[in-house]
This record gives C-alpha cells, sequence and structure tokens, in this order.
C-alpha cells in the first residue's frame, strides 16, 4: 500500500509538471512563433530557451506519468497499459521534434547576426519554416497523440475504478474532443488556437489536473489495487459508493 501511495504521488506530481511545462513553455517562446522576423531582429533569445527548457520539463513529465503508472496499470490490463506508455512516448517525441525546430531558429539568428539582407531572406525563408513544422508538430503531440493518451488511460481508469469515476468520464470526454479537434484543425475547419480550438482543450486540461490532484490527495483506491477485476465487481455490486 506505501509503494501504490508512493506511485500515486510521483504520477500526480509528473501530470501537474507537464501542465505547467506546456503553457509556461508557450509562453516564454511565443515571440519566436508570431514575431513576424524574429531571426532578423535583436531576438529574445534567453526567453526562448527558457521556454524550451520548460518544454523538455514538459516531455519527461509526460513519459514520467507512463513510466510510473504502468505497474499499476498492467495489473489492469497489460495491453492497454503498454499501448498508453507507447502513446505518451510518441508524443513526447513529437514534441521534441517542435522543440528541435525553435532551437534551430536560434542557433541560425546567432550564427548569422549581421548577414547581408540577401542572406536575411534565405534565413528567413527557413526560419519560417521550421516554425511550421514546429506548429504541425504541436498539432500532433500535446493534441492527436494525447487524445489517444487520454482514452487509454481514462478507459483503465475507469474499468478498474482505481479513480472516481466522473474523473475517467472526463478523460474520456477530453480526449476524443481533443483527438477530433487535431482533425478538425488539420482539414482546416478552425485554427488550433482559435477560441473554438482552446475551449475544445479545456476537458483534457481539466481531466490532467483533476487526475493530478487526485492521486496526490487521495492516491489509488485500495480496493482497486488489492483485489482481481472479478472480485471487484462482487465488492461494488455489494457496496455501491464505490461505483
Amino acid at each position: 500500500m506505501n509503494l501504490s501511495r508512493r506511485t500515486a504521488v510521483i504520477a500526480g506530481v509528473f501530470f501537474l509538471l507537464t501542465e505547467v511545462g506546456a503553457i509556461v513553455g508557450v509562453v516564454l517562446y511565443d515571440p519566436i512563433l508570431n514575431a513576424a522576423d524574429y531571426i532578423a531582429g535583436a531576438g529574445a533569445d534567453g526567453s526562448i530557451l527558457l521556454g524550451l527548457l520548460f518544454e523538455l520539463l514538459l516531455v519527461i513529465a509526460a513519459v514520467g506519468t507512463a513510466v510510473t503508472l504502468y505497474p499499476i496499470l498492467k495489473r489492469q490490463n497489460e495491453g492497454l497499459a503498454l499501448a498508453f506508455v507507447a502513446a505518451r512516448v510518441l508524443e513526447a517525441a513529437i514534441i521534441l521534434v517542435g522543440t528541435f525546430s525553435l532551437l534551430t531558429i536560434v542557433t541560425l539568428r546567432q550564427q548569422f547576426a549581421g548577414a547581408t539582407d540577401a542572406d536575411l531572406g534565405t534565413l528567413s525563408t527557413i526560419s519560417s519554416s521550421l516554425v511550421v513544422l514546429r506548429d504541425w508538430t504541436y498539432l500532433f503531440g500535446p493534441n492527436f497523440a494525447l487524445g489517444a493518451a487520454s482514452l487509454l488511460l481514462a478507459s483503465l481508469m475507469y474499468s478498474s475504478r482505481l479513480v472516481p469515476r466522473p474523473i475517467a468520464v472526463l478523460g474520456l470526454a477530453g480526449g476524443t474532443l481533443i483527438s477530433l479537434s487535431a482533425i478538425a484543425v488539420m482539414l482546416g475547419l478552425y485554427g488550433q488556437f482559435s477560441t473554438l480550438g482552446l475551449v475544445v482543450a479545456l476537458p483534457v486540461f481539466a481531466w490532467e489536473l483533476s487526475l493530478a490532484v487526485w492521486l496526490i490527495t487521495k492516491g489509488f483506491r485500495p480496493v482497486s489495487i488489492l483485489t482481481t477485476p472479478a472480485a471487484r465487481l462482487d465488492i461494488a455490486a455489494a457496496q455501491p459508493g464505490l461505483q
């Protein structure tokens, strides 16, 4: 029980770190995404690099959630637990591609400071291409892959009752919405950072936040850890409060 409690707390902290890394990172490196010609200007490399460090924190924490939870989740369904780990690793790998693209822009700006107008035109084209690459990685990483991981984890949490089912239902809804939203953005129905795009992302944010808080403060439900699936059904039938 002590080991399971510690695992829950560590996983909860990792989930919180994913939110911190994602939000702070985007805020700090926003200039490189929205500046008309960042690579030719004075730049804000310190802020950009700090933001990318927070994005690396996001990558580490995302993988950490999967690795930490796997020993618990595989008792419920080893195949789905492994799929969850794979989805989070895929998400982290895609995010890293976007991170490297922004790091490349910073490096080019520093190396070619004082370049001629002709060179700056070429560098600006390269910079714009790298920003576009980063935008696509953000769509497929923290949106589509995150949605798939959320669906896998929430389904395991729902069937096992490791956490209250309302939290798991929020994860099922959030994962579905963010995945469908990624497809809608890819088809050009609306922008990723439009009002609708941000609203659709709120349920998956609420899911990860509520899951993190529950794991840190309450941990896993003991009946889900100490009994077999068949025994859990018998206990749940006898004690409706465990639903």
